[in-house]
């Protein structure tokens, strides 16, 4: 019996669930959620440690769905009977549209509210007095709501969720839950979910949990290399920049490609780089406003963008866990409130838990932290059963965090090892002056006028535009977040590649249809129609006027000779 798969049919769901489910296009449940599910339903605390990517959303909002649906049997008095924990505004508004693709044949039966906004509490009252069944937040802005009474949990709670529960304590949240814990009720169900089982999942275990049950599932915290392929790099900081010039320009990087940062300065550094050669990317980061950073996620899924430029910033946890020289201005620019800077939002994570689609590729252009860190940027790759490839680019001071990321990795199982990228550096040499040219151009001033700008930018979208954009949201489709900056200097010739720098054994593989473009060349006649006489041939005349028409040569030649 244990060795059978079983089927959401016979999970014993309501028939609005299934078909919510199957609209969905979930066949099967995953190992989490075949293991979860029935023991969430029998009313068992849950500690559940699953790789990311492999379906811990669904794996409690099923259950809760499903609770809640029963109790209006019996019970129809309004009443919020869940509190799903998140640690960042992304991940809430994730949950809520997953929460709201499983009610959609019950949405009347199971309310759901995300409160990570920034709206004022005021302005988020309304919704709370209607006492949704689910309230999705983050400990802090769910303990605003509950000191100003706009929420009520200590007699009607009957489920609270923690999502990626390793990040509660690491945001700062731990004085917030503990303060939170005071306003439940006694008895309520539990569930934990977590990539990794750190010692601030287990301080949280002691807190909210009561005989749990604990689902260690996958054994390793990453897909084996059959399904995710670790690469690793070393190079210093000049060859980082060659490097990801030379994969993106040359297309030897295919797919969608998150590129990782550990600061803000450096995300604007590598986005005006990247603009010198004609290769367009997305920013993401906590300066930006939450409706822009959600909206450049949902575009990114939907195909937008190829590749986006993400901050995974560390630093805000941990202000002196920061070794890059650039996180130290950030720290300044921070109090500059008054010239436009903005202050970093606490609540911001794009490497954690946020289900970024279809991710071919994730880059780490500067090497993350802490291994916890290297699992969850790795972790946006190689999701459910698609494959997916990550290459680290590593410094000399980052060899430490490396042998530690390799340590913990091998630990778990011994094919989860970052192998050698093999790339011979002499053949993308002839691009080495292109890159410092462009280098040049993205000054400290550029990199500080482009951050400027980009919040602007963003503010007006994100505010003024807002009630346009709701009446006509055709157009916010059109609305783009990878357009130029141009602070720098743009020089038009670099961004063409001659074949002259292409090296010999890269010629097939950027430009396969060169040779067969050739030969047709060879094979071609001269037109009859218009032609372009070569330089060579008018000299000192008017380049512009170098378009002669053949076939009417013969009748304007006709009356001079008579």
């Amino acid at each position: 019996m244990a060795a059978e798969m079983l089927n959401f049919h016979e999970m014993g769901f309501d028939d609005r669930l299934l078909k919510a489910v199957a609209d969905l296009g979930w066949s099967q449940p995953t190992l989490i959620q075949e293991k979860a599910i029935p023991l969430a339903l029998e009313g068992k605390d849950l500690l559940a440690r699953a790789r990311t990517g492999s379906g811990k959303t669904a794996a409690y909002a099923i259950p809760v769905i499903q609770r809640i649906l029963a109790s209006k049997q019996s019970v129809r008095e309004q009443e919020v009977r869940a509190l799903i924990l998140v640690p960042t505004k992304e991940l809430g508004q994730q949950v809520q549209a997953m929460m709201r693709q499983l009610t959609a044949y019950c949405s009347r039966d199971v309310r759901v509210a995300d409160i990570t906004g920034k709206a004022d509490l005021s302005a988020q009252r309304p919704i709370l007095m209607e006492k949704p069944d689910v309230v999705v937040g983050t400990p802090s802005r769910v303990l605003a709501h509950l000191s100003a009474q706009n929420l009520v949990l200590h007699s009607s709670l009957e489920m609270l969720v923690v999502d990626e529960a390793d990040l509660l304590f690491s945001f700062g949240f731990e004085a917030d839950l503990k303060n939170l814990l005071c306003h439940l009720p006694k008895i309520y169900q539990s569930f934990l979910m977590s990539a990794t089982l750190t010692e601030d999942v287990q301080a949280l275990k002691e807190l909210l949990l009561h005989n749990p049950v604990i689902l260690k599932l996958q054994g390793s915290q990453l897909p084996d290399s059959s399904q995710l392929q670790q690469y690793g790099l070393k190079c210093e900081e000049e060859d980082k920049f060659l490097l990801i010039y030379t994969l993106l320009k040359l297309s030897l990087v295919q797919g969608k490609t998150l590129l990782f940062v550990g600061a803000v300065d450096r995300s604007y550094r590598l986005k005006l780089f990247l603009e010198q050669f004609g290769i367009p990317a997305c920013v993401l980061n906590s300066e930006l406003p939450v409706q822009s950073r959600c909206h450049i996620i949902t575009q990114f899924n939907q195909g937008f963008y190829d590749y986006i430029i993400a901050t995974d910033e560390q630093s805000l946890a941990d202000p002196a866990a920061a070794p890059l020289p650039t996180a130290g201005k950030g720290k300044k620019k921070k109090k500059n409130t008054d010239k436009g800077g903005r202050a970093k939002d606490k609540e911001y994570g794009v490497s954690r838990g946020v289900d970024f689609q279809n991710v071919s590729n994730v880059i780490n252009f500067d090497f993350p932290m802490t291994v916890e860190s290297y699992i969850h940027r790795v972790g946006r790759t190689a999701r459910a059963d698609n494959p997916g490839t990550a290459l680290s680019f590593i410094s000399h001071t980052e060899i430490g965090v490396l042998s530690e990321v390799e340590d913990a990795l091998t630990g778990d199982t011994s094919d989860c090892v970052l192998k050698p990228y093999e790339f011979k550096m002499d053949e993308i040499e002839g691009f080495r002056y292109r890159c410092r040219d462009a280098m040049r151009s993205v000054t400290k001033q550029a990199v500080k006028e482009a951050r400027l700008k980009e919040i602007k930018q963003e503010l007006l979208n994100s505010e003024k535009l807002k009630t346009y954009f709701e009446d006509n949201p055709r157009d916010l489709q059109l609305l783009r977040h990878d357009k130029d900056l141009h602070p720098a200097v743009i020089k038009p010739h670099l961004r063409n590649v001659p074949d002259y720098l292409i090296p010999e054994t890269l010629k097939g593989v950027v430009n396969p249809l060169s040779n067969r473009r050739k030969k047709k060349k060879m094979v071609k006649s001269k037109p009859d129609g218009v032609i372009k006489s070569s330089f060579k041939n008018i000299q000192g005349k008017n380049p512009l006027k170098s378009f002669r028409y053949s076939a009417g040569r013969n009748r304007k030649d006709t009356p001079v000779k008579s």
